[in-house]
């Protein structure tokens, strides 16, 4: 296998942009960026620790609940979650995070780049209230960058169009933990039961 080190071998592999594409790119949010965060229901988070170690959380909650507070500014809410914290960890000991945010049946998708920090802040975590529950804290980015990225990717996998998608596949978290968890096979169906009663009544 032959091992790309370098921009020039990508750039000889993959070809240059078109002198137009860098001005899509923008520093701050414009009008349809904007409107694209408040129809997206979905985002998906990146984020990575002081040593460089990346993972990606997604968020969501009906449309809009990320807060535009200025062209340069977001609010995302952080609701009840598995408690692991690798995010907001990771934003604490390296500020720099990517977006990727996703509107149901859009195959273009809006990228923001920026610089997080966590807000315990009564007030905005108020206005971040969501089925009668504040956010138990805000994740406010500070943008940096953001741009719409092209629909190539959605329509290759074919992703909004329900005639493509497999069966549905049930994840079952009590087998997911049992072996390595100390926990009884046998006690997999019943954490699972608690895990969908989560789901109903603990969002």
């Amino acid at each position: 296998m032959a091992r790309i080190e370098s921009t020039a071998a990508l750039r000889k592999l993959l070809g240059s942009p078109s002198e137009l594409v860098p001005y899509k790119i923008h520093r701050e949010l414009n009008a349809r960026a904007m409107e694209f965060i408040g129809k997206s229901p979905m985002l998906m988070l990146s984020t990575a620790d002081a040593g460089g170690h990346a993972t990606v959380s997604p968020k969501g909650d009906p449309a809009g609940f990320v807060r535009v507070e200025n062209d340069r500014t977001l609010l995302i809410p952080e609701r009840k979650g598995n408690k692991l914290i690798f995010t907001l960890q990771n934003i604490l000991a390296n500020p720099k995070v990517g977006l990727i945010f996703l509107v149901p049946g859009t195959c273009e998708t809006l990228r923001v780049q920026g610089l997080a920090e966590l807000l315990d802040d009564p007030e905005v975590c108020e206005k971040l209230s969501m089925r009668g529950n504040k956010a138990l804290l805000a994740i406010r980015v500070s943008v940096t960058e953001c741009y719409f990225h092209c629909a190539k990717a959605f329509l290759r996998s074919d992703l909004w169009n329900p005639d493509t998608w497999p069966e549905k596949m049930t994840i079952s978290f009590g087998e997911e933990i049992a072996a390595r968890g100390g926990m009884a096979p046998e006690a997999a169906p019943e954490f699972d039961r608690g895990v969908r009663e989560r789901y109903k009544t603990d969002l």
